[in-house]
């Protein structure tokens, strides 16, 4: 029972996660477009937080219990095997906890796109703001301006998944619209309408 415990645990802290791991599974395998795959599960993670915290709880509460005193002369205290054992509860426990706090701290693990802007002409510059669905933290954000920094002629890109935007500052003598948006549903996210 408590091993499942621990199973449950592990499977709802990666499921209440998996919106937000999956841009960077995507961007390390280099397929982006399948970056919005699980966004549909976003809804649902404060529900799934709820039940892995109470999962493991639970687990816990198992473990620590006290046990019934056997009046039997048979039973010998043998050590549990690790996966009984606290040390691998605790271990699980941790596990969630940086599963569950993945989202916070996914953008880190995107590489920066450091690259030499020189502007010629300032009227060239042109600031665009597309509005983006599917977006659910900030490792989508991280994803989308990660896939438009690698255009010749970004200026700057500021992605919001709170917003449903992207705000791409470009030169148009570089790049245009088309190409940033063909960028942005490269991601998998899908460019709802532009301003």
């Amino acid at each position: 029972m408590k091993n499942k415990l621990a199973v449950t645990s592990i499977l709802t802290a990666i499921t209440a996660s998996l919106c937000c791991i999956t841009p960077v599974l995507a961007l390390i395998a280099g397929t982006s477009g399948v970056a919005s795959t699980f966004s549909w599960i976003e809804p649902f993670r404060p529900y799934l937080i709820g039940l892995t915290i109470l999962v493991l709880l639970f687990a816990w509460y198992q473990k620590l219990k006290p046990e019934k005193e056997i009046d039997c002369e048979c039973e010998t205290d043998e050590k549990p095997k690790f996966m009984y054992s606290k040390t691998f509860l605790g271990i699980v426990t941790a596990f969630a906890i940086v599963m569950l706090a993945f989202p916070y701290y996914s953008s880190m693990l995107y590489p920066k796109t450091e690259k030499q802007i020189i502007i010629v002409n300032n009227s060239n510059i042109k600031t665009i703001e597309y509005k983006i669905s599917g977006m659910t933290c900030a490792s989508c954000e991280a994803h989308v301006n990660h896939e438009v920094n690698k255009l010749n002629g970004i200026v700057n890109s500021k992605t919001s998944y709170e917003n449903a935007n992207a705000i791409i500052e470009y030169d148009k003598t570089k790049t245009n619209e088309t190409e940033i948006e063909k960028a942005i549903n490269a991601t998998g996210y899908k460019v709802t309408d532009k301003k």
